[in-house]
């Protein structure tokens, strides 16, 4: 392929995993690899896949890993390596330690990636994925209304309807699934996540515009094969999530992924007759298969997954069966249905590896039949996404390139109220991606992708992300990208049912509910610092981001009795600092904190204002702290987490009558969250952990409760917690 590209500098690819007795594929992350007698070499990802430049002139290759004996490997060409280390049976003088960061930065990426292990999201319940970022400062977590309980997650400010969220590459949490598809990828399923500020990949499409999230899900050749984790917690939640994964054969794998969750109790803690948190079941089943045949250089992947997900909220004496969409009593039902397929293959040359083919496909179809008080929204979205991708490089390894086509397929079928909403999106695209990497100082990513949207016309979208060495252990970076994007009003703003509110929508001609596009750029300094204090290592991390839209569906909720929905007429921009500092005090202990500040503001047809809910200012903090694992696997684990957040512009109720008006701001809020956890042994371990210690409650979240279908009725002014403190335990068990 691509004949006229002359390769005289090539790279080397392997995977290093773990020689034991089961012969299982055990992969070893971190383990470094050399070439004997030269300054080149690399590290392990986490699956233990490394890739290092070539040259016919590199015949020795060194593998080595804290407690494994180092090989050395004759290499005669770039043919595909796969490798065992086999650990060392005793070190009779000098036993070397080391522990990889939980959260970690890259020093070597061009984008600003951070890197969430499965060992991170451990520190805390994380029973789904909108509940994983409870102990990172980059992403913040707040709930989106006083009905739904549904966790609302922000990035550089914004909503996550701005950024990309994808299951291992694939977009996943758009459309229909915005705001409650996040509760939708149980937690134990996640293996990794990598959160990137600022414009992300053109590979991965054109509507990221704050960032984007991509979890990776649990494999069925490096999962245990057998995985329990129980879960109850004191705001009557039960959850129980089971893994079972098997080697059908030398190439072929299996897994079968299964979550459910339930809270059938119902609790009203500050006496609104509303009940803090929704009544709720979940069935979530997915059958993973996974294809490896690292010798012909080919790993797949193919998922299918069902979702049955019930919810009911309201007074608690509401029944649905004689109070449905009546004004017996005020409650709320959202049923949701999903069932979705999708495939990835991969293709490395095992001769040429730097000669590699990628192709993605997801099927879904998610169906949404829900209620609130009188108001009924029901949505049908069916997507196709299939994305083929090719990596070669120019001249040497130092040139790298990524270039495809994608295509992407979306089906709406919307009930609003008493309205009828129904259209179609099609989009072809192609992208080019170029890599400079000198290895040594300076990495630049620059990518370009060109689609044509039968809604949103043809348009280009440029982004471009460099990191630059000034001097040791730091990185440098910058990067700006546009996004564009078709905002969907409803399904991304569901909370604005739970009220008495008029929808409002202006018509200005656009293709989409009658508005145009979303446009924005978004522009990024960071910089981070390695350093060592006191003898051990810490890193600073500073960076800023704006975000400026040139188009964006504003949400107006600045007249109480309404809600409306038009397109920016005027600025709006979004600015993000944050400063963080982490440090290893001492062994087994872990200091992060972090300061955050916003500035967000948007054109309103009443003025340029704040955006509600919004504090400019966020202090976190987390402790961690771990004993030395024992042979026989045992071991405790402390985690802490505080979270302090500045006051928040309420909008306006300036026009409600007096009762029912709030003032212009909220006061500041902390929350505690703390874990324990006892590892017994290398297959069972417990935790006991609790929320919001410091039982902080937001006084009457819900705006006329006592009468919910008059027209002063709102529970979107939420910015604190309403249950108060909520504790829980837990158990895993799993075999290797």
């Amino acid at each position: 392929m691509f004949p006229a590209l002359l390769f005289s500098q090539g790279e080397l690819k392997g995977v290093i995993m773990e020689a034991n007795e089961k012969d299982d594929q055990i992969p070893l992350p971190g383990a470094n690899v050399y070439w004997l007698g030269t300054t080149i070499g690399a590290s392990t990802d986490i699956d233990g896949v490394f890739t290092i430049p070539y040259k016919k002139d590199y015949k020795k290759l060194v593998i080595s890993y804290v407690g494994f004996t180092t090989d050395t490997l004759d290499i005669s060409d770039q043919r595909m390596v796969q490798h065992w280390l086999k650990p060392v049976s005793n070190l009779d003088e000098v036993v070397l330690k080391g522990r990889r960061k939980p959260t970690a930065t890259s020093y070597l990426e061009s984008r600003n990636i951070i890197n969430i292990s499965s060992a991170e999201l451990l520190k805390a319940a994380c029973c789904n994925l909108s509940e994983s970022f409870e102990t990172n400062p980059s992403i913040d977590v707040n709930f989106a209304d006083a009905v739904s309980g549904t966790r609302q997650i922000k990035m550089l400010g914004l909503t996550s309807p701005y950024i990309l969220i994808a299951t291992e590459n694939i977009p996943s949490i758009r459309g229909a699934s915005q705001a409650y598809g996040l509760s939708f990828i149980p937690g134990t399923w996640v293996e990794s996540i990598q959160i990137t500020k600022g414009a992300g990949s053109v590979v991965n499409g054109f509507e990221s515009i704050a960032g984007q999230i991509n979890a990776e899900l649990q494999k069925p050749t490096t999962d245990d094969k057998l995985f329990v984790n129980a879960y109850a917690a004191a705001n009557g939640r039960y959850e129980l999530n089971t893994h079972v994964n098997t080697k059908v054969s030398d190439k072929w794998s299996t897994g079968l992924y299964m979550h459910g969750n339930l809270r059938d109790q119902k609790f009203d803690n500050n006496d609104d007759t509303f009940l803090d948190m929704p009544l709720q079941k979940q069935i979530n089943v997915m059958n993973r298969w996974q294809y490896t045949d690292l010798e012909k250089g080919f790993v797949s992947f193919l998922n299918i997954r069902v979702l049955n997900d019930e919810k009911q909220t309201g007074q608690t004496n509401f029944n649905p069966d004689t109070d449905k969409l009546t004004t017996n009593a005020w409650g709320s039902e959202i049923d949701t249905k999903r069932f979705e397929v999708s495939a990835k293959m991969g293709y490395v040359d095992p001769k040429i590896p730097y000669h590699s083919l990628g192709f993605q496909f997801a099927f879904s179809n998610h169906r949404q039949d829900s209620y609130f008080g009188l108001n009924e929204y029901n949505i049908k979205h069916n997507s196709v996404y299939s994305n083929v991708i090719y990596n070669s490089i120019i001249s040497d390894s130092r040139h790298k390139v990524k270039t495809g086509l994608s295509f992407t397929y979306d089906n709406y079928d919307e009930l609003v109220i008493n309205d009828d909403f129904s259209r179609t999106e099609r989009s072809f695209g192609a992208f080019f991606e170029y890599n400079f990497d000198n290895i040594e100082n300076l990495n630049l990513t620059a990518g370009i992708r060109v689609d044509s949207h039968n809604l949103l016309g043809e348009f280009i979208t440029p982004r471009v992300h460099v990191r630059y060495t000034p001097w040791e252990r730091s990185a440098l970076r910058a990067s700006f990208g546009r996004g564009k994007r078709s905002a969907n009003v409803f399904a991304e703003n569901q909370n604005v049912f739970a009220s008495s509110r008029i929808i409002n929508i202006t018509n200005s001609g656009g293709s989409i509910y009658g508005l145009d596009p979303e446009i924005a750029w978004n522009y990024g300094v960071s910089l981070l610092q390695g350093f060592n204090l006191f003898t051990r290592k810490a890193d600073v991390t500073v960076d800023f981001y704006r975000t400026d839209f040139k188009n964006q569906i504003v949400v107006d909720l600045e007249n109480p009795q309404e809600v409306s929905f038009y397109n920016l007429d005027g600025e709006s921009y979004a600015n993000s600092f944050q400063a963080e500092f982490s440090h290893n005090v001492f062994e087994g202990f872990d200091f992060r904190t972090a300061y955050k500040f916003y500035d967000i503001k948007t054109q309103y047809s009443s003025g340029k204002l704040e955006k509600p809910l919004t504090p400019k200012h966020r202090v976190f903090a987390n402790v961690s702290y771990q004993t030395v694992q024992k042979e026989s696997g045992s071991q405790w684990k402390f985690d802490t987490t505080y979270n302090w957040l500045s006051e928040q512009r309420f909008s306006s109720t300036a026009s409600s009558p007096i009762q029912f008006q709030l003032p212009e701001y909220t006061p500041t809020l902390s929350t505690l969250n703390a874990q324990i956890t006892k590892v017994f042994s290398n297959k069972f371990e417990v935790y006991l952990g609790g929320e919001n210690l410091t039982n902080v409650k937001q006084k009457n979240p819900i705006v006329s409760a006592d009468n919910p279908f008059g027209s002063n009725f709102d529970t979107t002014f939420v910015y604190g917690p309403i249950f108060g403190s909520m504790y829980y335990a837990g158990l895993r068990f799993k075999i290797k």
